[in-house]
């Protein structure tokens, strides 16, 4: 049980919806609806055996459509949902919105946002210490840009447990980590945070090679260290840039020299830990 692999961050839709205002035609491979059925032999071909369904709507109705097909399906094992950050009775909301076991976390869509310092801003205390009271994560969408207000609310929330989704999206097609190597840096000496290798190709150029991702993963891992970062596919939007396979052999092989127990805390350990345990989904 404790070698169970996880995918930490993958997602579903269904178009007829009509809330992913992201998701338009142009996006050609991914403007389809994905359910369950596409997935599932996916993770039978790694051996992964539960998932974190996570939003990718602004909205509580699709919250309440991902709970729902996570209660109908097996492998999975927590949704992080939606909750509108900016509502007079934002703390009610997500206290009604905990008592749904399935339900561990919520992710406001940052990079969407103009304001740039909107996560920062005073009249969000009482969303997050909602959060902590009702022991949900808090998966944080960045770009190198929204660093400083993610550090700001830790300051702030020391009890507040945060997943950086995306390792905060590093320009790879420019090439230009700087800002971003720093502001990892920082993030990770924060002891509540941990980070998501996730979604990397989607940051890089179509002809991607390990060698381009290789120093953003060895950032993290001297950053966070292996008990701190946790894998994700962030399927179907990965198919951007890779299939599910090439992703999995990708990350695999980019965390070949790490010792076997740290790398089954990157593919499960540490998403058990962050995700299940404490809401008693394990």
């Amino acid at each position: 049980m404790n070698a169970m692999r996880i995918d930490a961050h993958q997602h579903f839709w269904t178009l007829a919806r009509g809330d992913y205002g992201w998701l338009t035609p142009e996006l050609g491979p991914i403007h389809r609806d994905f359910g369950p059925e596409d997935l599932s032999p996916l993770l039978a071909r790694h051996g992964i055996i539960r998932t974190i369904l996570v939003q990718a709507a602004p909205t509580q109705a699709e919250t309440a459509f991902l709970l729902d097909i996570a209660a109908r399906t097996p492998f999975i094992a927590g949704v992080v949902g939606w909750c509108d950050f900016d509502a007079p009775d934002a703390d009610s909301r997500i206290a009604r919105l905990s008592g749904n076991p399935l339900l561990v976390g919520l992710r406001p869509m940052v990079h969407d946002i103009s304001d740039v310092n909107w996560l920062a801003k005073p009249t969000l205390a009482p969303v997050f210490d909602a959060m902590i009271a009702h022991d949900l994560v808090f998966d944080a969408l960045l770009r190198p840009q929204h660093i400083d207000p993610m550090l700001r609310v830790l300051d702030r929330h020391p009890a507040l447990s945060v997943v950086i989704d995306h390792a905060a999206k590093p320009d790879l097609v420019s090439g230009d980590i700087t800002g971003w190597r720093e502001g990892i840096t920082a993030l990770a000496a924060h002891s509540n945070t941990v980070c998501k290798l996730s979604g990397l190709v989607t940051e890089a150029a179509p002809d991607w090679t390990l060698d381009i991702l290789r120093p953003i993963v060895e950032h993290l891992l001297a950053s966070f260290g292996p008990e701190r970062l946790i894998w994700g596919s962030d399927w179907p939007v990965v198919t951007l840039r890779a299939d599910y396979d090439r992703w999995f052999d990708a990350a695999s092989a980019l965390l070949a020299g790490l010792t076997e127990p740290q790398r089954l805390a990157i593919f499960g350990g540490t998403a058990r830990r962050i995700y299940l345990s404490h809401r008693g989904r394990d």
